[in-house]
């Protein structure tokens, strides 16, 4: 899956107000990191971050479901950001930060 280069521009400039983070290209995607532990990825054109528990009900409410691959037949703890929490820079922020701490929390 191609990762559309002004949309990950886009993205990355979201997510500017979250502190110093990378992303990196992977398996046709890319994956972004805050102190080395991936919080979020991006497919195609879809951003999506790393859920459990404590802020999966955030993204339900919007009406986002879970990422699952072709490959593999269970999902993966990752749910699509919704486009109006994608374009507002606070809430974005709001929400990745989440991510970031939902990923640390589940780091093996």
């Amino acid at each position: 899956m191609a990762v559309d280069e002004s949309f990950l521009n886009y993205v990355k400039d979201q997510l500017s107000e979250i502190g110093e983070f990378q992303a990196k290209k992977m398996f046709g995607g890319v994956g972004f990191f805050k102190e080395g532990i991936m919080f979020g990825m991006l497919g195609g054109a879809v951003f999506r971050l790393r859920v459990d528990d404590t802020n999966k009900p955030d993204f339900e409410a919007k009406g986002m479901k879970p990422y699952s691959s072709k490959t593999k037949k269970k999902g993966m703890p990752y749910y699509e950001v919704p486009v109006e929490v994608l374009e507002d820079k606070d809430i974005l922020k709001t929400w990745a930060l989440k991510a970031f701490e939902v990923a640390k929390k589940h780091k093996k």
